[in-house]
Parts: structure tokens; C-alpha cells; sequence
């Protein structure tokens, strides 16, 4: 069984290969190139940092995010049958083959988190700015009685 460093370098390579190949022929828009690389920049990211959970749960966050935006990009941005030429075709199936070698990148990345600590859950109420939990009655002051609401007390 290889280590999961070497898969981590060569789903950055691969993806990098594909999307230099998907964006060949500027059938995309420019979003599809800077959403692509700016992940796998977040990889290489992850590839030097390896004991950082941040920089590989940034990169699978990225990886997920960067299914749904193929998917948008391709169906919006897919030519018309007249207008398909052979290196747009070539181009066009480089970025479906990337679009569907995510998946098995996610696992792979998600993998990675497990064995460097990560949680099954991803818990972002560490990240969101909330007020800490009143749940229990209030702290009493010593010597003075708790506060009643009750006004005949």
C-alpha cells in the first residue's frame, strides 16, 4: 500500500495536468483557471504544512467547492455541436475527466485529515463568532441571596 504523501503529490500533478489541458482553448472563463489553481495551491499548501489540519481540511473544502463550479462551468460554457473543433473537444475532456477524478481526490484528501488527527465531524462552532452558552443559572455573589423575579419575596 503506497502512503498517502505520495497521493496527495500526485492528485496535485494530475489536477494540475487536467486543468492546464481543460483551460487550453479560453473556452472557459477565467474563473474556472483561478478556482482550480488557487485549490491546488491550497494543496501544495498542505503538502509542506503536514501537520496542519487547517491547510488539508482548506484544500478538501476547496475540492468540494470546486465540483459544483465545474459542473456550472461546463454546462453553461459547453459549445454548440457546430461550433466543437477537435482541440475543444480535447479541452472540454480534460475538464469532465478532472470533474469526475474529484471524488476519489476528496476520499483520498479525506483520508489524509483522518490520519492527521481530523474528527469524522466537522465542527465549525469553533469558527463562528457566538456568545458563550447561558445554559445554567447564574453565578451567585457569596453572602447575598439570588435574585428572585418574584416581587413579594
Amino acid at each position: 500500500c503506497l502512503p498517502l504523501c505520495f497521493f496527495s503529490q500526485a492528485i496535485i500533478l494530475v489536477h494540475w495536468l487536467l486543468t492546464v489541458w481543460g483551460c487550453m482553448n479560453y473556452m472557459f472563463p477565467a474563473s474556472y483557471a483561478w478556482g482550480n489553481f488557487s485549490v491546488l495551491a491550497v494543496g501544495i499548501w498542505a503538502i509542506v504544512q503536514r501537520d496542519s489540519l487547517d491547510a488539508i481540511m482548506m484544500f478538501l473544502m476547496g475540492l468540494l467547492l470546486t465540483v459544483l463550479t465545474d459542473i456550472i462551468h461546463v454546462s453553461v460554457f459547453y459549445p454548440s455541436n457546430n461550433n466543437l473543433t477537435d482541440a475543444k473537444r480535447f479541452s472540454i475532456g480534460m475538464a469532465i475527466f478532472s470533474l469526475l477524478l474529484k471524488p476519489v481526490s476528496c476520499y483520498l484528501v479525506y483520508r489524509m485529515y483522518r490520519e492527521r488527527g481530523g474528527e469524522y465531524t466537522f465542527n465549525i462552532g469553533r469558527m463562528l463568532p457566538l456568545p458563550p452558552c447561558q445554559c445554567g443559572p447564574p453565578p451567585q455573589v457569596l453572602g447575598r441571596p439570588p435574585c428572585t423575579l418574584d416581587p413579594s419575596a
